[in-house]
């Protein structure tokens, strides 16, 4: 058993079953079974920046290299079961080398290309890593010398692989996986079908980059990943020809989810890109004909702004699936007007992923100032203070329960425990409001609470009003300590004028007829917020930002 792994309830995992939102096979064998059927089928498109061109792979050749990594990993002495850590960025290799790990039975531990030597270190301590596959270089960064001298500090990490590089003291990803032939070993084949996972067995560890902290380490079965991402066929309608395109990072559950689990599985074509670039994205859309993407709100404003730069041909682009803030209306009416494309608000966690979703063909008042109704695969329920059921209308802490939901934090069950207020339910630490249609709007989280005097400030509501306010692109409200108070509410500002102001907010707020005492009483304008990879703000590196000279 992993350390940290929880057994979901007889009950439950029965009822998954039968419901069919767990099953027997995996999205491995969905995927090899495509590769079989239709070789020839274009699988893989990888805009690279700084390349002329993307390259492509069909599911022939994206089948034919990860049995290469799947050899090589082996050959290294990877067991079933074991951890294997991978921080790539958008690129080929990385679903070629996940689809290895997989084959040769063992869990991807999906590291995100932001984290640096201190975060990579307390992961690959608590997975006892012994492979590190990465790039040598990467966006001007040196990996490979990071990933080298954390093999110096960290007891179990005994190979080092590296992308690009022929370093002496690392192993070349180039020679060692792909330029092998170990695809033509018979004895290698036979070792591979003995080792194909079943649909219980962890496929993934993925560590949170964090809203608040520190990371933790979220498990997921096969058949919780499958499960999840049954909302793009089930939900949206999306089907095989449905081109999928993702720049948001492939070590998030969202790019891994969204991005390689279920396009490779449906047989799909997807784009990927490793450095996010609206415009090459709106090309690619006309070249590649790309029909949906999942994605953080800003994705979609810089969308917006490109397409008003020059104009391209977006017939075929459907869906922008939207997460991770709130979405502004002014965003879902530009999206349809000038990308013609229709925005769906998301709400969901690594631990769950997609479980509120709004529909297609839902109202901008709906997409707007509602995170949608759960999916049928997953439960939600509204705790008030008083440890009853909310009712429409009342504000309370949102716990989920369902297929999709994560099987623990590894090597923490007292983390995960503390999440688990009930058997089975999960307490996701936000807070919602019901809405009388059965949705739900995200209003805060448990541990993002401003106390004004003895007074709870909205937080996430009052970011939603603020949105609403033209010169304002994203908002973010933190609490700055206060001797009388004990603490004050600060809207810190992404703006595109340098002329907008705390008396512009306080103005626009009071329009709304919003309660004074909610208003921000500190402003401070950002050229650009601090991000986790899914897109979300980290509120901690803003307050350390406002713990130095104080805001003006």
């Amino acid at each position: 058993m992993i350390p940290g792994r929880r057994a979901v309830s007889a009950s439950l995992s029965a009822k998954y079953y039968r419901e069919g939102w767990w099953r027997s096979e995996t999205f491995l064998d969905d995927f090899l079974g495509k590769a079989a059927q239709d070789p020839e089928r274009p699988a893989l498109v990888s805009y690279v920046a700084g390349q002329a061109s993307p390259s492509r792979h069909t599911y022939g050749e994206l089948e034919l290299l990860s049995r290469r990594c799947a050899a090589a990993l082996i050959d290294l002495g990877v067991k079933q079961g074991e951890t294997v850590s991978v921080q790539l960025p958008n690129t080929w290799e990385f679903p070629a080398i996940a689809l290895g790990i997989m084959r040769a039975g063992a869990i991807v531990n999906t590291l995100v290309p932001i984290f640096r030597s201190r975060e990579l270190e307390f992961i690959l301590e608590r997975t006892k890593s012994r492979i590190l596959i990465a790039p040598n270089l990467y966006r001007g960064f040196d990996y490979g010398s990071m990933a080298l001298q954390l093999r110096e500090i960290v007891p179990t990490l005994e190979h080092v692989v590296l992308l690009g590089s022929e370093r002496a003291d690392s192993v070349s990803f180039d020679e060692r996986f792909i330029g092998c032939g170990w695809e033509e070993d018979p004895n290698l084949i036979s070792e591979l079908s003995q080792r194909l996972p079943s649909s219980d067995d962890l496929v993934a560890i993925q560590f949170t980059s964090g809203t608040t902290g520190e990371p933790k380490g979220v498990l997921h079965s096969y058949n919780t990943v499958f499960s999840g991402a049954q909302v793009i066929d089930k939900i949206y309608g999306l089907d095989p020809n449905d081109v999928c395109f993702m720049a948001s990072t492939l070590a998030h559950q969202t790019g891994f989810c969204y991005g390689m689990v279920k396009p490779l599985s449906m047989g799909m074509k997807v784009v990927y890109q490793d450095v996010w670039d609206a415009d090459q994205m709106l090309d690619a859309v006309e070249t590649e004909q790309i029909v949906w993407t999942v994605s953080a709100t800003a994705f979609a404003m810089d969308m917006v702004a490109a397409q008003r730069r020059r104009n391209r041909d977006l017939s075929s682009f459907k869906y922008f699936i939207c997460g991770g803030a709130a979405i502004p209306p002014k965003v879902v009416e530009e999206a349809a007007e000038v990308l013609g494309t229709e925005l769906i608000a998301v709400w969901g966690m690594t631990e769950n992923m997609v479980v509120t979703t709004t529909r297609p063909g839902d109202s901008v008042e709906l997409v707007s100032n509602s995170d949608g109704t759960p999916i049928e695969w997953m439960e939600i329920r509204l705790m008030t203070e008083k440890g009853s059921l909310a009712s429409a209308g009342e504000e309370g802490s949102l716990q989920t329960r369902g297929s999709s939901q994560a099987l623990g934090y590894f090597h923490r069950e007292d983390l995960y425990a503390a999440a688990n207020p009930d058997e089975d339910w999960f307490d996701t630490g936000d807070v919602a409001r019901l809405r009388p249609d059965g949705g739900i709007r995200i209003v805060g989280r448990t541990k993002d609470i401003i106390i004004r005097g003895g007074e709870n400030i909205p937080v996430t509501e009052i970011e939603s009003l603020i949105l609403r306010h033209s010169l304002v692109d994203e908002v973010a409200i933190i609490g700055v300590p206060d001797e009388r108070l004990g603490e004050r509410a600060c809207a810190v500002v992404s703006s595109s004028s340098t002329e907008l102001n705390l008396a512009d907010l306080s103005d626009f707020l009071e329009e709304s007829g919003t309660a004074k005492q909610f208003w921000p009483e500190q402003m401070v304008l950002m050229s650009e917020m601090p991000r986790t990879p899914s897109g979300k703000i980290q509120k901690f590196k803003l307050r350390e930002y406002l713990d130095g000279p104080a805001p003006t």
